[in-house]
Parts: structure tokens; sequence; C-alpha cells
């Protein structure tokens, strides 16, 4: 059973920073539609991200490039409209805020009136540093995201850790900082080593929301299809499967199957 505070009644970028003022880890998950998001928030998850991962999980896309800044306004509308309690932070999608601040500014203004979400998040550090003020001086809450950064795959090459060599840690501190001090309200680590997301989570007054990253990260998150098991085919060392939804939900199809071939569904109980 979850152990969330029921004194909170509407979690905010404020109730993230008390969280870790004390010293309490801050627990996230990703959800892309209302029926779904109304189970994560009941279930006490403080912040809940409408990923672009949804181009992945939702929509069978390789990468997160291809989704549209439309199709992640559809999916924040969805969740926001099935949450009560929990903090709802977009992904701006890839192409939406990169090369040009009042694009990015724009993109991140459609979010906040056309779904109802309260935050948004952006990948990368200085080389965005125009596009995050911009949005941040239209009084739109910034989280950023730094270590491995999926919508720049192809410069990577790989989904592999990002930080291991000492120039990216620094740069990967320094970038941390920076988000800091423009007014970020607090920043996702992806993939990078343990010993790095202490060493950035310990100087960062602003949390920090690990995935892949160790243990020392303010929060932790993870993406609800790949933690319950509906997605059993992806299965990196850094996730915890939760649940075989994959095998319950197979079982159940093949068995309402079967009972349509047997005639056996409708019963005269459930007919009219």
């Amino acid at each position: 059973m979850s152990v969330h505070n029921p004194d909170i009644k509407r979690v905010t970028t404020h109730t993230i920073q008390e969280l870790k003022n004390k010293g309490e880890k801050i627990s996230a998950l990703t959800a892309y539609d209302y029926s779904m998001a109304r189970v994560v928030d009941a279930a006490g998850v403080e912040l809940i991200l409408v990923g672009d991962s949804a181009s992945n999980v939702m929509a069978g896309h390789e990468t997160t490039l291809p989704i549209t800044l439309d199709q992640m306004i559809y999916h924040a509308s969805s969740v926001v409209r099935g949450v009560k309690r929990a903090l709802v932070v977009v992904d701006l999608p890839f192409g939406s805020y990169q090369g040009n601040s009042s694009e990015a500014l724009r993109s991140a203004i459609r979010i906040m009136k056309e779904s109802g979400a309260h935050a948004v998040k952006m990948e990368g550090g200085q080389e965005i540093r125009e596009s995050i003020v911009r949005i941040l001086s239209a009084g739109v809450p910034v989280m950023g995201h730094l270590g491995l950064t999926p919508q720049s795959i192809y410069k990577f090459g790989t989904y592999a850790v990002r930080a291991k060599e000492e120039a990216e840690a620094q740069k990967l501190i320094d970038d941390a900082n920076m988000l800091q001090d423009i007014g970020c309200f607090g920043v996702v680590l992806e993939k990078i080593p343990a010993a790095l997301t202490k060493t950035v989570s310990q100087s960062l007054t602003i949390p920090t929301i690990g995935i892949g990253a160790g243990p020392d990260a303010d929060g932790q998150i993870l993406v609800i299809h790949d933690m319950l098991g509906i997605n059993n085919a992806f299965k990196p060392r850094f996730l915890r499967q939760y649940a075989d939804l994959h095998t319950v939900m197979t079982e159940a199809i093949a068995h309402y199957v079967d009972d349509v071939k047997a005639n056996d569904f409708p019963n005269e109980k459930e007919a009219y």
C-alpha cells in the first residue's frame, strides 16, 4: 500500500521542493491516457510525466522523435482529466523547442493552455538555455533532463550509459547547475553513473529525478508500461518489473475468446 501523505491535496512544484528539503523521496511514473492516469494518481504517485515515450509505447515507433506537439497535447489532456492530486509534467517533443526560443515559447504555451498540465520538461543543457529562459519568463514551470536524452539518440548512436568520462560528467554537472540557476524546478537524470547522480543531487537545491541513475536521486521515475510488465520485451538493468500484466492480459483475453467460441459468453445472467 502507498504511504503517500493524505494531507497533500494537490502536488505542486513547491510540494516537490518541500519533499527534497525534508529528505523524502519523490515517486514519479509516466501516463498517457485518462484511465491509466486515474490509477497512477490514486495510488499516490507525486509526479506524472506525460512522456514523449508515448511515441514508443502508445504508437509503436522505434524512437521518441516522430511524436508531434498536437499528439502530446492530446495525451496530456487525457491525463489531466484523470488526475486529482499529482503534478502533471509534459515533454516538449523533438523539434518544438530546440532551434528557436519563440517557437519553444509557443509550444509550451499551447501545452499549458490546451491540456491544462502544470509544467513542461525539456531535454538538454546549455544548448537550449535561451529556450528555457524564454519559457520560464512566461511563468511556465520547466523541468530539465540531462544524461541520456532520447531525442538526441541519433547523435549518441546508442542508449548506453552517459557521462562515464570526466569531460561529459563535468558538462552534466555544469548544465545541472545552469538549469537550477535559471529557474528550473527540477531535473531528470537518465542513465548516468550512480556516483555522478549522488554528486549532482547533493550539490543542487532543486530535486533530481532518476531513471537508471542509481538510488541517490531525490526521486525515481519509470515508464508505466515497463514497470507493470505490459511491455515484456524491454528489460534493461535499471528496470524493476512490479507486475506481469502481459501474461495476465493475454490469459484473460484468451479465456474470453474461448468463452465466445464455446457460446458460453454471454450466459443467461449476462443477457437482458
